[in-house]
């Protein structure tokens, strides 16, 4: 299992395909092995590098707090002990506020982003949500708390289609379960984000990509980002909600990978 030691902690992460590096970043709660239906379209033109963020995964979890910047700083010490100076960046939710002050604290590391459901800042509604989750997963079961997690991030018609997959998912929730704690400190993480007043200075390309059901990290939230980013473009997934790069998984590998050859 490769590791590297980064600001002071082991971060694990693994690798497939060959050519530039693209640094995939995962979300909330969640392992960079996440990225693997997306990591099979990108192999076949870069080098993917499926990270774990502090707290998840195989990489280390050391008591909070957290904050995106701290994660931030995490995934620049894998760059370099990558012997990576220069990369493409992707996130989700979670992973995309982080390459956001990636993006900001490192711009010479940063060649262009790839934000999915991404925010700037957290209104009351957001901020909201994230202290929901917070108390849900200390009262909840695993199997519980991925239900709640499921309504929240998937499209209604997508939880209809893909229901027996939902299930398996509640079922086997106890498997490699984040620790609470760890939980709690990416939530915070998350909660505190905010760029907003800083998102005019990243400069690298960067394409937004966002579904117009989102309920969890709403489209408000990315359209005042695009507004703010001169170099960016936003795409929009009609129909589909926070999980949209997977339920939309054809179409949101072919735009993204477009534009990650094309910057």
């Amino acid at each position: 299992m490769p590791n590297v030691v980064s600001n002071g902690i082991r971060i694990h992460y693994e690798e497939q395909g060959n050519g530039d590096p693209l640094i995939l970043i995962m979300g909330l709660g969640a392992p960079g092995s996440r990225w693997k239906d997306h990591a099979a379209a990108y192999e076949k033109r870069f080098r993917c590098i499926l990270m774990d963020n502090r707290g998840a995964g195989e990489s280390d979890r050391p008591l909070g707090p957290y904050d995106t910047r701290t994660m931030a700083d995490d995934t620049a010490g894998l760059m370099t002990a990558l012997g990576i100076e220069n990369a493409r960046i992707a996130g989700i939710s979670m992973g995309s506020a982080i390459a956001q002050e990636l993006a900001l604290s490192y711009p010479k590391k940063v060649r262009s982003l790839v934000l999915v459901s991404s925010w700037s800042r957290c209104d009351r509604y957001t901020q909201t949500v994230f202290e929901h989750f917070k108390n849900m997963r200390a009262l909840a079961s695993p199997a519980d708390f991925t239900q709640l997690l499921q309504l929240w991030i998937a499209s209604a018609p997508y939880y209809e289609e893909h229901f027996g997959e939902m299930v398996h998912d509640q079922t086997t929730a106890q498997e490699d379960y984040m620790p609470m704690d760890a939980f709690q400190a990416q939530s915070d993480a998350c909660r505190v984000h905010n760029t907003f007043e800083r998102l005019n200075m990243i400069t690298a390309p960067t394409l937004l990509t966002v579904g117009d059901v989102d309920i969890f990290t709403p489209l408000r939230l990315t359209v005042e980002m695009h507004e703010r980013m001169p170099a960016s473009e936003m795409v929009v997934f009609k129909g589909f909600g926070h999980i949209h790069h997977w339920e939309d998984l054809a179409r949101f590998n072919d735009v993204t990978t477009q534009f990650l050859l094309e910057n």
